[in-house]
């Protein structure tokens, strides 16, 4: 059976890291995208090639295509995986986040993958029918945590991209999914109490009076929440390749023994009831 072949966003540390070493096992060639000049353990060899790629910048991404191409020599891809994101940016309340953050952080998570996307689907439509992309989204669209509106915006900005590409892919046969993580203990997660608290000491002062209502929300309930119900590195590894091996994909694929029920409720209850239900799991404060 020939090698199938994959390009991975974002493989630095974490998830992406994780997943190119566990195809490789599997016997995938992989072509694993790391920001330049960010630590790694990832070394080229054998199945693997780390490829620098700045999601950020056109033209790193535009390059990384490149290299890829050259090294396929006529080949194409099975499979693009888009995890390369950041959460850290434009933390807080809506009404004092500051707008180049913002823009900063959609310029990484959303129009990062749209980058990937154009640069790497002539190599994905050589191998189709049957190559795939997996584009990765947040159990925030579903949850909508106070304090993480801009992060929040940017992965429903990447669901409502999947369900274009769904339609726009369709006549060459290829599969297009997010996959929806709920919380997973890893460096993007580590420190969610400390982090949390400079997030909001980090808002303007009036903002911070105005909104200390939910700052127990922010600061105590949402971190509890992770370190209770997130799932380890190994298990989001385990429930990735389990997405990988279905035949079919869903518009979205949930990932997390904590955003998995919430799934569930998404098709059960109404937008209204699944509001009130997340109201107080977080411990949302009503208006008295």
């Amino acid at each position: 059976m020939a090698t199938k072949n994959a390009f991975i966003t974002g493989c630095n540390v974490g998830q992406a890291n994780l997943l190119a070493k566990a195809l490789v096992q599997r016997g995938w060639r992989v072509f694993a995208g790391v920001l330049p000049g960010a630590p790694t353990d990832l070394k080229t060899g054998g199945n693997l090639t780390v490829v620098d790629q700045d999601v950020s910048k056109t033209e790193s991404v535009r390059r990384s295509a490149e290299i890829v191409t050259e090294a396929l020599g006529g080949e194409g891809l099975d499979l693009l995986m888009n995890v390369a994101g950041v959460a850290n940016i434009a933390v807080g309340v809506l009404e004092g986040v500051d707008l180049t953050q913002a823009e900063r952080l959609f310029h990484i998570n959303t129009f990062g993958q749209l980058r990937v996307i154009q640069a790497f689907l002539p190599l994905l439509r050589k191998n189709a029918p049957g190559s795939r992309i997996a584009n990765y989204s947040s159990g925030a669209i579903i949850a909508n945590p106070v304090g993480a509106g801009i992060y929040n915006m940017t992965k429903h900005a990447i669901h409502g991209m999947t369900l274009t590409l769904r339609h726009e892919l369709a006549p060459f046969g290829i599969q297009v999914t997010s996959i929806v993580p709920g919380g997973v203990l890893t460096g993007m997660s580590a420190n969610a109490h400390e982090n949390t608290r400079k997030s909001w000491a980090s808002q303007p002062a009036e903002i911070q009076k105005i909104y200390e209502p939910l700052r127990p929300v922010m600061c105590q309930v949402l971190p509890d929440m992770l370190e209770k119900t997130g799932s380890t590195p190994e298990q989001a590894l385990e429930g990735t390749l389990a997405i990988l091996d279905k035949k079919t994909w869903a518009p979205m694929e949930y990932l997390g023994k904590d955003v998995k029920p919430m799934g569930l409720m998404r098709r059960i209850f109404s937008d209204r009831q699944l509001e009130a239900i997340m109201r107080r799991t977080f411990k949302i404060p009503a208006h008295a």
